[in-house]
Order: C-alpha cells, then structure tokens, then sequence
C-alpha cells in the first residue's frame, strides 16, 4: 500500500467517499505523495511518452505555427510566448530553435511557462538555459500583453467528475472504503443542472465526464486573446461531447488499476473539446477544429520536414525517425485519437492547417 493510499484510506474513513475528481487530484498534486510532486513521469524511464519527446518535429512545427499567427497579426513588439505543464522543457526548446530565424519573434518574445511544481521548474530552467524564462502559477498569472499559448497534454490531467445517468437522475462516481481497501461506488441518484441537456442523448447507464477547471481555464485564455490578440493552440488526446469512461492510470508506459498505486501512476481522463470551444466562444474568440493532429502536422509541413531529417540518418536512428513520424500522425497511433483546438481573435486570419 502506497503512503497516500494509507492517508486517504484514513481520510475517508472519517469523513465518508470522496469524488473521482478529489481522487484524482490527491494523486497528482498532494504536496509530498503526489504524482507530480515526487515522480519522474516523462520519457522512456518515466510513464510515458509525449509527442514532443517522440520527435522534435513536433515543436518546431507548432512552434513555426504560432510564429505565424504572429505575423499574421502584425507581428507585436511585445508579447507573450506561454506554455501550459512544460513538463521538462523540451516542447518550448524545440519551439524557440525552431523559431529563430523569423526576424523579430524572439526579441518580442517573453516566455512564460505555467508550472506550479518547483522540481519541474527546475528541469525547465536547466533545459531552457540559454534563454529568458520566466514562471507563472497559474493561467490567471500570466502577466499582460499578447497571448501566443501552447497545451499539450495539458487539459487531460486536470481531474474529472464521472456520472453515470439513471433514469433522469446522474449517479456521480465515488471513492470509498471496503475492507480496508479503496474501491469504485456510486452515490446516489440526484438531479444534475449542468447535465440536464444530456437527458436527450443519453440512456441509462450511460457515463458522462466534466472537467470542473476546463472552461475556466479557456474562458481566461481567450479572454485574454479577444482583448489583446494572439492565438492558443490545444493539442490532447479525446474528442467531442464526453461520453463514456476515459479515466486511466498510465504506470511504466502500460495501463494500471486506477486504485491501485495512489501517487505512483499518472491519471489522465480524455478531453472534451466541446465545452471548451464553447468557453473560448463565450469570450468572444473564434474556435478552429477541433481536428486530428495527424490532419494538422501533415498540413504543417511534417511530411517535408521529416524527408529533410531522414537525408542525414541511417541504420537505427532512420528507423527510429520513420517509427516517430508515424506515431505522430498515422491514424491508428497519435493521428486521430490526438486532436488540436485552435483559438484566435474575431478577425484574425484562419490559422494554418485549419482548413476553413
């Protein structure tokens, strides 16, 4: 038994079940036991692996994408060049390399990283050395100007609220205790204001997520973005209108019982792009997509890019290179279950790789 399984076990032993989303947020962010407190969950020794650690063609293309929306926009003086969970830093290093040679990007630039853990911190400042880098705890933090933002695999780790309908009622998904071992139960039956719409598209059974902070976070982002100008662009894995049980435990880059390694494993639940869309809307942004992410590398270039890499490698590292090429985009890996949100002001020209 894992240390914050003992502490929650005792927890809800004195004060009764507690929410998956409390669950969830105990095991990523408890101040000593929590995932991303104490572990190391990137890369081939971690938990699992993100697309800008597959290839760094990932962040030079992203990176080149919001170089465009800059010019696009008439290229501030001054702006804000954001990152939503850097995780180690290697997303914003391949977009600042790859970013150089657009005149004027990088003196305008301020780069600010939104990470409230002080051990990643750490590994970004050594990743991010030779530039100026500057830390925000928050998205409310992030100081003013220009918003030019990037969430990879940001909103997947934000806990959800899990409720299965019954009837016209939603039974929401606890965490209890039976014999001394947590264990999955259901609350009772209530009405649910927020889900009421979901009565017509729904059966009993049915399981529907919310993820609580989501909408907040966006509406702020694109707050930001309709009063001041720039562009985010969200790339996760789920799709539109949340239906069904997506939350997992990812442990040493294979599937784990959600309950069985509080802290130890990372805990992930897929995104709906559709109350996000609707929150940057509400802003007064436009919202592009959501489309797959395969769809938007290929429009970006990646075909061309990955030749030129290829041109320099042989033996091991070219089939290395072919394998994360694929990975990236080919439908049955990354290519559709991966898909990018792309929010920008009112008038803003459409964003590149978004079809119109």
């Amino acid at each position: 038994m894992t240390a914050l399984a003992d502490l929650l076990i005792r927890r809800i032993g004195a004060t009764g079940p507690i929410s998956l989303a409390d669950y969830m947020a105990e095991c990523l962010l408890h101040p000593e036991h929590g995932y991303y407190t104490r572990a190391e969950p990137f890369g081939a020794a971690g938990d699992f692996i993100t697309a800008p650690e597959i290839s760094q063609m990932f962040g030079e293309l992203l990176g080149l994408w919001l170089a465009q929306g800059w010019l696009d926009q008439g290229a501030p003086a001054r702006f804000v060049l954001a990152e939503l969970g850097p995780g180690r830093g290697t997303l914003m290093a391949d977009v600042l390399r790859a970013t150089r040679g657009v005149p004027g990007f990088h003196a305008a630039a301020r780069v600010v990283l939104v990470e409230a853990s002080p051990r990643l911190r750490a590994i970004q400042r050594e990743r991010l050395a030779p530039y100026p880098v500057s830390w925000a705890d928050s998205v409310d933090a992030l100081p003013d100007g220009p918003l030019f933002l990037l969430a990879n695999e940001f909103f997947d780790a934000l806990p959800v609220r899990q409720f299965a309908r019954a009837g016209t009622g939603w039974a929401e998904t606890m965490v209890a205790v039976q014999d001394g071992r947590l264990v999955l139960a259901r609350a009772a039956p209530a009405p649910l204001a927020t889900l009421a719409p979901r009565l017509a598209d729904t059966q009993d059974g049915d399981v529907v997520e919310i993820c609580p902070a989501a909408p907040g976070m966006m509406q702020t982002i694109a707050a930001r973005i309709a009063a001041r100008g720039g562009a985010a662009l969200v790339v996760d894995y789920g799709g539109w209108h949340s239906l069904g049980d997506t939350v997992q435990a990812l442990q040493g880059h294979a599937y784990a019982g959600l309950l069985e390694a509080p802290g130890q494993a990372d805990l992930t639940a897929h995104v709906d792009f559709e109350p996000l869309a609707h929150a940057a809307r509400a802003a007064g942004v436009v919202a592009h997509g959501p489309i797959g992410q395969g769809a938007l590398l290929d429009r970006l270039g990646i075909g061309a890019r990955a030749a030129r890499l290829a041109q320099s490698l042989t033996g091991p590292a070219l089939d290395d290179h072919i394998t994360a090429t694929r990975r990236l985009t080919h439908p049955d890996e990354m290519g559709t279950l991966f898909k990018a949100l792309a929010i920008l002001p009112a008038l803003a020209p459409l964003p590149a790789g978004f079809a119109s």
